[in-house]
């Protein structure tokens, strides 16, 4: 069985739309009729982001988890209880590609880091676009980490600690983690997550902050890509 997990917080803008695409993820032929089981961790949600979720997803957990770490954590232990064996990892707020688990599979390593496009740029500048397709590495080898778009075999995950509690960088804290104990990590661009380029964001240091990083004029190029591997 393979688990997609999404954490959401007041996300009841998006959340239908990225379930959606998860549904048809979960059907693709590449897959061979596994069973997929999509998971929602609702974190304090008030805007009722887990009532739009249930008809869609198989599961969702609702909790003040506190932070995306945490909730990312709670959802993957309830998907190794089920005996998952492939953790696929997206955000309430993207949207993923019909081959998403089919192609991540594929690649036969213990992780996939994906890289992540936008949409709608909404009302930044085509200053902030250009910029971020400059800084954005889409080769394989790439050094990017995005929950968005990140997968994880069951025991590589396991053997890794898993999801640590974090408002921001629990993604690049768990590969950092599959690296150091030799997981094999397919860095490739495809396939690529489609997201959201909102300024209300829903983690400190997140997507939405490196945006405005870039509307600011603070990264200017590849070398200025922090640590987090973002974008």
């Amino acid at each position: 069985m393979i688990a997609i997990v999404i954490p959401a917080r007041n996300e009841a803008e998006r959340i239908e739309q990225c379930l959606r695409a998860a549904q048809v993820a979960a059907r693709h032929p590449g897959l061979h009729q596994e069973a997929v089981l999509i998971i929602v961790a609702a974190d304090s949600c008030t805007d009722g982001t887990a009532q739009l979720a249930r008809p869609v997803a198989n599961l969702v957990i609702e909790g003040d988890f506190g932070d995306v770490g945490s909730a990312r954590a709670a959802a993957a232990e309830q998907a190794l209880h089920r005996g998952a064996r492939w953790l696929a990892n997206t955000d309430a707020d993207s949207v993923v590609p019909a081959d998403w688990l089919a192609a991540q599979l594929a690649y036969g390593s213990d992780a996939f880091c994906g890289i992540v496009g936008v949409g709608d740029w909404e009302d930044y500048s085509a200053s902030v676009s250009e910029a971020f397709q400059v800084l954005t590495v889409a080769a394989p080898g790439h050094p990017h980490v995005h929950g968005a778009n990140l997968g994880v075999a069951a025991d590589a995950y396991v053997r890794a600690g898993g999801f640590q509690p974090g408002a921001a960088h629990e993604d690049v804290s768990l590969v950092k983690r599959l690296a150091a104990i030799g997981a094999v990590i397919a860095r490739q661009p495809s396939p690529r997550v489609m997201t959201s380029a909102r300024r209300s964001s829903r983690a400190r240091e997140g997507f939405s902050d490196y945006l405005k990083a870039l509307e600011a004029g603070l990264l200017r190029s590849p070398a200025a890509v922090g640590p987090s591997g973002t974008p």
